[in-house]
């Protein structure tokens, strides 16, 4: 009795190596998100001159406001007596003891775009802000700032080095479970050679089953993603604002050429080498 290929095993097992290959690339998408946020909560604060007029101090705030540089909406008035408020919340009332007058000043807060976070740029950033009317001087956290692109680089480095192993071993698992499946049918690709059917035509309907395989699998490996990233989000509701669907669907579709891809060149690998063998060495 002639034993078919198990192809119900084959997808499922292609299916959970590209769940596991989606969730690594999910979890550095979710990841680029959270260092964009995090770049973004660096404040820049304009310290402004004695005596301001509020007129002067709104239209300043305006044109920041503007600027390609500024998040949107990031733009904060602090007046002094607030800041003398928060330093005492911060470190006591002796911060500022009560017979001194306050030594701090109005100022201007703004948190920069992500794509702003580098030393060159903030620092060109704090020069033209420095040129503008009323500021007497701007400053930030330089070394945080630092610290932030010194630790994305090599957080960058690290995950793109890891994928590509990831996606290396999704090849080889993918192309393994397949050449299992098709290990029952060696005999009747190398029998169609022999009664005179070309390559191609054997090689056909594995490969239209493949694709249908790699679309099946790409399919519930996304189906498995939504599933976690629905739960994720439910469970942690502070994820909501690092939601982009549009990305998600992007990379589900890439999965799903991924899994057609791997599976249909992997199937053509397979059948081939049975085709190339003797039949002494089918055995």
């Amino acid at each position: 009795m002639r034993t078919k290929p198990n192809y119900f095993y084959a997808v499922i097992s292609v299916a959970l190596v590209l769940f596991l290959l989606g969730f690594f690339a999910l979890m550095v998408l979710q990841g680029q998100q959270m260092i964009k946020l995090s770049k973004e909560k660096v404040e820049i604060i304009v310290e402004l001159k004695e005596d301001t007029p509020q007129e002067v101090r709104e239209d300043l705030a305006k044109r920041l406001a503007r600027t390609q540089y500024v998040k949107p909406q990031s733009v904060k008035f602090i007046s002094k007596e607030e800041g003398a408020q928060l330093m005492r919340e911060e470190f006591g009332e002796e911060f500022i003891l009560l017979d001194m007058p306050n030594p701090l000043y109005d100022v201007l807060t703004f948190n920069v775009k992500s794509g702003y976070m580098q030393p060159d740029s903030l620092s060109r950033i704090r020069s033209v802000v420095r040129e503008l009317n009323a500021v007497s001087d701007v400053f930030y956290q330089e070394s945080i700032a630092g610290e932030i692109v010194k630790n994305i680089r090599k957080i960058s480095w690290l995950a793109l080095g890891l994928g590509i192993f990831l996606l290396f071993v999704a090849f080889v698992l993918i192309h393994n479970t397949i050449r299992l499946a098709l290990y029952a049918n060696r005999f009747i690709i190398k029998n169609m050679e022999l009664v005179g059917a070309s390559w191609e035509f054997i090689s056909r309907p594995y490969l239209l089953r493949s694709v249908w395989h790699g679309l099946l699998s790409g399919l519930s490996a996304v189906g498995g993603l939504t599933l976690v990233v629905v739960g994720m989000h439910s469970l942690l509701p502070e994820l909501g604002n690092l939601n982009d669907w549009l990305t998600f669907a992007l990379l589900a579709a890439a999965l799903v050429l991924v899994g057609i891809f791997i599976s249909t060149v992997s199937t053509w690998f397979v059948v081939n080498k049975y085709l190339k063998m003797r039949v002494g060495d089918l055995y």
